[in-house]
Order: C-alpha cells, then sequence, then structure tokens
C-alpha cells in the first residue's frame, strides 16, 4: 500500500521540487519503508511505499525510459500473475516480480482498455512525456482514494489523501457550501465533491486523463454494477457458486511477502472471511477484534467463539468510555469532516492489528452486496406500502398525518408512527436517502442560518441520491437501495473510514467481498435470495452453514457502533457544550446559535436522542479547528530521485 502525490505543470518547466516532496512527505503513514520522486519537464510525481509484494523490487515512480512513461500507484492487483503470463504471452519482458511493472506494461499495452481487466483495489497514475499527458484511474468499487484539482496558476494536482494537496501553496481552501449540506445530512461527502471546492474525488469505476492547455478534464466511467437478476438461479446453486467466489476471493488476496491477519468481530462477514481464510491457510490465522465496556455494545464474546471455532491466534482490545479523546485525532486523519463514530474503534482495530501483521483482510463489504442492514428490511416493507397506493394520495394524506403525529425517539423504528407515516409520503429515493441520513432535512433547515440557506440557492443533498437513480440498472426498492449504497455509502463512508484509519497505521487493508467479479454476480441474486422474512444476507448464511456456528450466523446484528448518545450525555457533555456553543461551529456563521443551544440542551436533558446531529457537529467543529493549521511534512529515508529533461531517464 502507498500514497501518491503529483503535479502537471499548465507551463512549461519543471513543477517546484519542494513542493511535490511536501505533498508526498505529508502522506508518509501511507509508506513508510520507501520514497521516490520524478521530475521531468511539466510533471512531478512523488511515492511513498509500504512493502507488501516483491520486497526487494516494485519501486516507485516506476520509469520505462524507452517507453517514455512513468507510474505511481497505490494499491494491490490480485491477478497480477494471471495478467504477467497473458503480457509475457504477447512478448513483452519483466524486470521484476512486482505487480506495479504488471501495471505499467498493462497500460502500455492496452491504454485505459486494460481496467476492465484489472481485479483488485488502487488508484495510479501515469505519466505519458511523448503526449505530454497524465492518465488517472481508481479502482471498480473505490477502495482505494484519488483526490486531484487545480491551483490558481492552473497546474493539475493530484493525491491519495487531501492533506497531500493542501500541502500545495497554490490550493484553496475555499469550504464548499453544497459539500457542507451533503456532509450534514449524510456524515460524510460522497464523491465527486470534496469538502472544499475546487478540490474534487474521482469517483469509483472512473478515469481521467489531461494535459497542459485543455479544458478540466471529464471523469469518464469503465465499470458500474450491473444489477441483471438470474431469475433462474436456484438457492443451492447459488449458495455453492457463493463458497467458490468467496474462497478464490479470499484466496488471492492472501499473497503477501509480510505478516497477514484479518479483523474479526464475530458478525457474519468478517467471520465468512476468517473461515475461508482457515480452510486455504496451513497455519492459524492470526485475527484481531475491539470490544467496549458498554455490554450493548460489545461483540467480543461472538469474536471469541469464532476465533475458537476456527482455532485462530486470536488478539483483544477493550476500549474504554472515554475514548472520545480520538476526536481531534481523527479530524488530523481524515482530512473532511466525517461522522460516522466507528471510525472510533476502527482507528483502535487497525492499531491492535498492526502490532501483529502487515496486511490484514476485513469482512467490509457484505451487508452492502447481501442486503444484510435492517434498513433494507423497512425500506421493503415500506415500499410495498407505497406501491399500493398512488403518490397523489399518499403524499397529502400521510404528509399531513406525519406532521401532526407525535415524535417518539425512544420506540423501535417500526413502532414510530410518526417516522413511518412521513417515509410513506415520499417516493422510494426520498425515503431511502431520510432512512440513511443522520440529519433530517427538516432539522437542517432549521440549524441552518439565512446566510448559509442563501449560499446553498436551495440545493439539498437529495440530489446526491437522485442523480444516482437516474442512472441506476434497476428499479426494484431493495435492489436500488443496495445500488444507491455503493453508490454512495460504501466508498464516501465504509471505505474512506477503513482506508484512512489504516493508513494512519501503516497498514494494508483488503477487502475480498468487495472483488469487483464477486459484487458483479452477487448484484444477478434476486431480491429473496438476500432477505428473506427477517433475515438478510440469507444466501451469505446459507453458504455458511457448514463452517459456522448457528448462533452467529443467526443472531441478530449489532454493528460496529460505540454508545454515543451515552457518552453525549456523561463524559461528553461538557465538552459538547463548549464546542457547538462556543468553538468553532458556533463562529463560522453557518448555523443558528439558539437550535444549537436547543439541540445541546434537550440531548442533556434526555427529551430526544439528538446525538448524531450532535457528534456531526463536533466532528465539523475539530474539522474546522484543524484546517486552520499548516500542514506538517516528517523527514524521510533516502529515496529514489529521478530526473528528466523532456524524456524519462
Amino acid at each position: 500500500m502507498c500514497g501518491l502525490a503529483g503535479i502537471v505543470s499548465s507551463q512549461h518547466g519543471y513543477p517546484d521540487e519542494r513542493v511535490l516532496l511536501a505533498m508526498r512527505d505529508v502522506q508518509r503513514h501511507r509508506g513508510p519503508d520507501e520514497a521516490g520522486v520524478y521530475l521531468g519537464e511539466g510533471v512531478g510525481l512523488g511515492h511513498r511505499r509500504l512493502s507488501i509484494i516483491d520486497l526487494a523490487h516494485g519501486q516507485q515512480p516506476m520509469v520505462d525510459d524507452k517507453a517514455r512513461l512513468a507510474l505511481i500507484y497505490n494499491g494491490e492487483l490480485y491477478n497480477f500473475k494471471s495478467l504477467r503470463a497473458e503480457l509475457e504471452a504477447l512478448g513483452i519482458l519483466f524486470t521484476s516480480n512486482s505487480d506495479t511493472e504488471v501495471l505499467l506494461r498493462a497500460w502500455q499495452q492496452w491504454g485505459e482498455e486494460c481496467l476492465p481487466r484489472l481485479v483488485g483495489m488502487f488508484a495510479f497514475a501515469v505519466w505519458d512525456a511523448r503526449a505530454q499527458r497524465v492518465f488517472l484511474a481508481r479502482d471498480q468499487l473505490g477502495i482505494k482514494p484519488l483526490y486531484y484539482g487545480f491551483t490558481s496558476s492552473g497546474d493539475l494536482v493530484f493525491a491519495s489523501e487531501l492533506k497531500g494537496l493542501l500541502a500545495h501553496p497554490g490550493v484553496e481552501r475555499q469550504l464548499d457550501p453544497q459539500a457542507l449540506e451533503d456532509y450534514l445530512a449524510l456524515g460524510y461527502v460522497p464523491d465527486p465533491k470534496s469538502i472544499y471546492r475546487g478540490i474534487s474525488k474521482l469517483p469509483p469505476g472512473h478515469w481521467l486523463t489531461w494535459r497542459a492547455g485543455e479544458p478540466a478534464p471529464t471523469a469518464r466511467q469503465y465499470w458500474d454494477v450491473p444489477f441483471k437478476l438470474d431469475t433462474q438461479l436456484a438457492e443451492g446453486e447459488a449458495s455453492a457458486k457463493l463458497r467458490t467466489l468467496l474462497d478464490e476471493a479470499v484466496a488471492s488476496q492472501m499473497i503477501a511477502d509480510v505478516p497477514l491477519g484479518a479483523f474479526l468481530s464475530g458478525g457474519v462477514d468478517s467471520s465468512a472471511v476468517v473461515a475461508s481464510m482457515s480452510r486455504a491457510s496451513r497455519q492459524p490465522v492470526r485475527t484481531c477484534s475491539i470490544g467496549f465496556d458498554h455490554d450493548g455494545f460489545d461483540e467480543t464474546v461472538y469474536a471469541r467463539q469464532v476465533a475458537r471455532h476456527l482455532h485462530t491466534q486470536h488478539f483483544e482490545q477493550r476500549v474504554n468510555a472515554d475514548d472520545y479523546t480520538l476526536l481531534d485525532t481523527l479530524a488530523a486523519v481524515y482530512d473532511e469532516p466525517f461522522s460516522d463514530s466507528s471510525a472510533l474503534p476502527t482507528y483502535r482495530v487497525c492499531e491492535l492489528a498492526r502490532t501483529q501483521v502487515t496486511v490484514a483482510l476485513s469482512g467490509d463489504g457484505g451487508d452492502e452486496n447481501f442486503a444484510g442492514y435492517r434498513r433494507y428490511r423497512l425500506h421493503a416493507w415500506e415500499s410495498g406500502l407505497r406501491a399500493r397506493l398512488p403518490q397523489s394520495l399518499r403524499k397529502p394524506v400521510f404528509g399531513l398525518l406525519g406532521s401532526i403525529y407525535p415524535k417518539a425517539d425512544w420506540a423501535p423504528r417500526p413502532l414510530r408512527a410518526k417516522t413511518t407515516l412521513q417515509a410513506l409520503a415520499r417516493d422510494n429515493v426520498e425515503a431511502y436517502f431520510h432512512s440513511v441520513s443522520t440529519t433530517s432535512a427538516a432539522m437542517r433547515q432549521r440549524l441552518y442560518s439565512a446566510r448559509f440557506k442563501r449560499e446553498l440557492q436551495g440545493y439539498s443533498a437529495l440530489s446526491v441520491f437522485r442523480s444516482h437513480a437516474n442512472h441506476a440498472p434497476t428499479d426494484d426498492p431493495l435492489l436500488l437501495a443496495q445500488y444507491l449504497d455503493l453508490k454512495t455509502w460504501l466508498p464516501g463512508d465504509i471505505l474512506t473510514k477503513v482506508d484512512r484509519a489504516s493508513m494512519a497505521h501503516s497498514l494494508e487493508v483488503r477487502v475480498p467481498l468487495l472483488d469487483h467479479r464477486l459484487v458483479e454476480w452477487a448484484s444477478t441474486l434476486p431480491p429473496a435470495l438476500k432477505l428473506r422474512g427477517s433475515t438478510g444476507k440469507y444466501i451469505l448464511k446459507k453458504a455458511l452453514e457448514p463452517d459456522l456456528p448457528h448462533d452467529v450466523l443467526y443472531r441478530a446484528k449489532m454493528g460496529f457502533s460505540v454508545p454515543m448518545s451515552t457518552w453525549l450525555r456523561g463524559p461528553l457533555a461538557k465538552h459538547v457544550h463548549e464546542a457547538l456553543l462556543n468553538g468553532a461551529v458556533a463562529e463560522c456563521g453557518y448555523f443558528e446559535p439558539s437550535m444549537l443551544d436547543r439541540l445541546v440542551r434537550e440531548h442533556a436533558a434526555g427529551r430526544y436522542d439528538h446525538s448524531a446531529t450532535l457528534w456531526s457537529l463536533l466532528m465539523l467543529d475539530a474539522f474546522l479547528r484543524h484546517m486552520q493549521e499548516p500542514a506538517v511534512t516528517a523527514p524521510g529515508r533516502p529515496e529514489a530521485r529521478i530526473l528528466a529533461s523532456g524524456i524519462l531517464s
């Protein structure tokens, strides 16, 4: 795993090497083992390496003198051996055993047509000196990040993390009001936006190319989740196929020249990955889990049960109720406001795992692929009710009833009549958007100041979901919800959370359930094989019955979360009051002071549970304070330095 940074100049001449090194080395945590830089006319490429495969070779930037190409790359290609064999059959010679060289040769041979052939997680840049053109690409699901934008002088800059771009003095730090609305609605900033105007994320499954003098590039899509249903697929056949695909994905991701292990929460997804690893490994798998000193949020008993069942070498750590002290650390790690509170235990489990391994496999992606989230069941049920009534009747009748019915935060979601009535008044896309929002549209409108509303000019984060729904290959309510999650929640929240938390500890995390071939196949499954009655991930659980205890597979889902509501009424209460009423959030001018005060008081008194909104505001406060701090670079090890004058050498 690695960190990359680049500058493509809008003018002739060499980019400033000191600036390039600052962009590269502020990401040192992503690659502490080696560092390299390439400078040529019109371009500068920087790279930091976390050595995983072919430790003695594969240094970057990787340069081909004859072809006049240079590559910087972050990620892993799991099919690099078969790609290499295919390229060797075409007469291409290799000088290393690294997947980096395979990627360079694949791009040299096929250009952007190489992308559908790649199986793995990746973000990379290729500089073509002959064409004076850069090519950027990101993997199918968005496992690895890539930010890009333009400086005030017109240079294109890009990096693995936002902090890499912010280390360039020509990159402006101007907040994007629409991105802030997205964040308050969803808890993260969905691509292609970043929190700053003029800086974008390359969306998953996209590429772009640019050379000096051209307009700003348009990202082009090369892959999407198909959702073409196989209605003839029988349950037994699907179960057998799933086991095969899972085992193939896991085996391909266990290739490493450094210690390897897995995260184990005791849930279905991580247990599925560890079970497959155990079948493929001659040695006990090293597993790591995090627990809480709060019974309702502690899954370690299940993790231990699975570890004993699969005979793993298990490591465990407990998170105390004062672990909110990580708040400012997380602001520095994520660069943008990010309010998924499970980032706290994720950071800790990565910290623990790095003491034992350099590579860890995780179970991320199982819920999105196989309909594991509880919200899917509720959405499917509500969608069935909506389908029986015309929109012309639903909106006025249920909208009115929902507005006058008393609110009941304390009740289970299906029993909250006000919530259900309001959901029935919406269409499927708006209803699903509302169900995943951390702060409702009505609450956001009460929170925002008149000034901020003017800056938004009527923009709503709902448009993010509308845009994706307009391009969705399915209109089935359950499958559409999965598609929306794969386009927003998965890359924007889940994968961002894991990438930054793991890279902060120089740990590589791999996600076999997001092998894009498995994702493609899972999207063909009929809804009844994913959600059967109240059982989510039905076919995954059936496939795992020979490997895991029944009470592990079919116990109630807990999720990887923290006791946030309790924290905000207890040890965090004073900090909430100070930060939101006297801190950066209060001073930024975006929010109504009286509404901030009301939220704090109502939650503290136990009248309402505002924990999701309050935590979002706390993380925003930490971000606003952090964004005022200058980027700091750390000294690196001796680096590979490549200079060129018109050609690569």
